[in-house]
């Protein structure tokens, strides 16, 4: 098993894009995130991965206020997210996977919904829709309704929606799952310019070449707990993210004799 790399956590957590301190979420008996406490830095392309059920999901909704979190505190460039929510969720663009969407309305008519939500004038809205929805392979889709995209293509329209407002942190959720390679290539390098920007990017991913590919820093979790983070470099100590991940949650091979019929293993017994 790989040694662990657990940075101190900073003195004060405000300082950072993201930071979460104790964040705990009980379900009945099942304790999904556990005293889970992490700091993202400003500018990073953060990669949180882990297997299923390892608590990504929960975590990062409790972050992002969308799910009070059973203990725990958590800020959001600066905010605390349940104490002064209103700048935390202006300071963020955000696609969570499976949290339900205005699907009757069309791509553009999603988009001038969120700008008008987000209070930008209605021009500049107009302008940065046309820019997003070319810039993602979704000019042509801009009229169709959200209902008859295909999944790819819905994941294209969350991430212009959560672009729009220009944001300081993205929060991004399997941000491309059901992407097809080409329009992958362009999110990453959307997200690239991004960071260089001076924004900040928090994605989670089962994807460990494209978490090793883009991020410049990572955190392994499984069952509610952060295993080893900082930066991929660290974290990984010489091998490849995905052997790190399989050292630290363990798996990865079929016990001896398991699907011996898919061979045409004759059983004796």
């Amino acid at each position: 098993m790989p040694v662990p790399h657990l940075p101190p956590l900073v003195p004060d957590p405000i300082t950072q894009a993201l930071s979460v301190r104790d964040l705990t979420k009980v379900f009945g008996e099942q304790r999904a995130v556990d005293k889970l406490s992490l700091d993202i830095p400003r500018g990073s392309i953060y990669g949180v991965v882990g297997p299923n059920g390892a608590g990504k999901t929960t975590m990062i909704t409790m972050a992002a206020g969308l799910a009070r979190p059973t203990g725990g505190r958590a800020w959001i460039a600066g905010h605390d997210v349940w104490a002064d929510p209103m700048p935390a969720k202006r300071a963020m663009g955000l696609l969570v996977d499976g949290v339900p969407v205005f699907d009757r309305l069309s791509g553009r008519e999603y988009l001038s919904y969120l700008g008008g939500l987000r209070g930008i004038e209605p021009r500049e809205v107009g302008r940065r829709s046309t820019e997003l929805l070319d810039a993602l392979g979704l000019a042509d889709a801009g009229g169709k309704f959200i209902v008859d995209y295909s999944a790819g293509m819905t994941k294209k329209i969350l991430l212009a929606g959560a672009l729009l407002h220009n944001p300081e942190i993205l929060i991004l959720d399997e941000p491309l799952e059901a992407v097809d390679p080409v329009s992958g290539r362009l999110i990453q390098q959307i997200l690239r310019d991004f960071a260089a920007r001076g924004g900040t990017v928090v994605l989670s991913s089962h994807v460990m070449e494209l978490v090793e590919g883009l991020c410049d820093h990572v955190a392994i979790i499984d069952h509610g707990r952060v295993l080893s983070a900082g930066h991929v470099d660290d974290v990984r100590q010489g091998s490849s993210l995905v052997d790190t991940f399989v050292g630290f949650v363990g798996g990865g091979e079929l016990a001896e004799g398991a699907l011996g019929w898919l061979r045409g293993e004759v059983d004796h017994e």
